[in-house]
């Protein structure tokens, strides 16, 4: 992932803990770090790239599952937001890659299992068909492409019982999507039938919605991504911050009243064809 303007947000410790936090309630939603039908136990010399790696916690997270046979490659234009790294484990490496961008030659065909998460807030529709292709590239013959993200359009509002106000979320919302076009993006539902369209095939969508305790630590962790957007100063529109703040701390008095945002989120796996 870019650097702004391709990157609404801001790999400081704020948005660190973010990113760190979400992995942690994603994994907690789904289940697994890796889907159940991607066939890796009892595989010594595996090589697992998550790209737009950020914090690189996806994969640290993961070291301890493996032995340090294993190679675990995370791929982002910038490592601003991961661990030194010399406190990396030793079997985690680091590589400089666009996800639009052509596949380096090194890195062509090598990975068992690719990981991507949480880019329908970095990638445009059009970008997708370039992306998924170069994600295949990335694939060894069977290996397997795994893909969470939220379906955007599934954006609403819950509450409680009908009388619990939810103003400040519903305005919340409005801000939060029209502060940049990638935040409205509908394209999350989508990924299913973009994948076969790209050539994958044993393609599986795995699609949940959050209990209401869980789905409350996800909407808080949804606040922090937007107090993070007021820091990076809303694109530099003043006014957009001082919105952003106030509407944040009333959001949070609802929420303790019994309202949420909440998404649809889904996980969905791919394989390359062996031939």
């Amino acid at each position: 992932m870019s650097s702004s303007p391709e990157y609404v947000f801001t790999r400081d410790y704020l948005d660190n803990n973010r990113i760190n936090l979400q992995h942690y309630l994603v994994v907690q939603l789904f289940g697994y770090r890796i889907h159940p039908s991607i066939p890796v136990k009892d595989v010594s010399n595996l090589r697992i790239a998550d790209v737009g790696t950020g914090t690189g916690i996806w994969l640290t997270d993961l070291a301890d599952e493996f032995p340090a046979t294993v190679q675990l490659d995370g791929l982002d234009i910038s490592f601003d937001a991961a661990p030194p790294r010399d406190w990396l484990p030793p079997n985690m490496s680091l590589h400089h890659w666009d996800i639009k961008a052509e596949v380096p030659e090194h890195l062509v065909g090598v990975y068992d299992v690719v990981n991507v998460r949480h880019f329908v807030f970095v990638l445009q529709q059009s970008d997708l068909k370039g992306v998924l292709d170069n994600l295949f590239k990335l694939l060894k013959p069977g290996g397997y492409l795994q893909w969470t993200d939220f379906d955007m359009s599934s954006l609403r509002v819950e509450k409680i019982n009908p009388d619990i106000k939810v103003d400040a979320q519903v305005k919340l919302m409005e801000l939060f999507q029209a502060n940049d076009t990638r935040l409205r993006s509908a394209w999350g539902a989508s990924l299913p039938s973009l994948f076969a369209q790209s050539g994958f095939t044993n393609v599986e969508s795995d699609v949940k919605d959050a209990p209401p305790h869980l789905a409350v630590a996800l909407h808080e962790c949804g606040l922090l991504a937007t107090e993070v957007l007021a820091r990076n100063k809303a694109g530099g529109n003043e006014q957009m911050v001082q919105q952003l703040r106030q509407t944040l701390a009333e959001a949070a008095k609802e929420t303790r009243e019994g309202s949420v945002l909440v998404f649809t989120r889904l996980t969905v796996v791919g394989q390359k064809p062996s031939q």
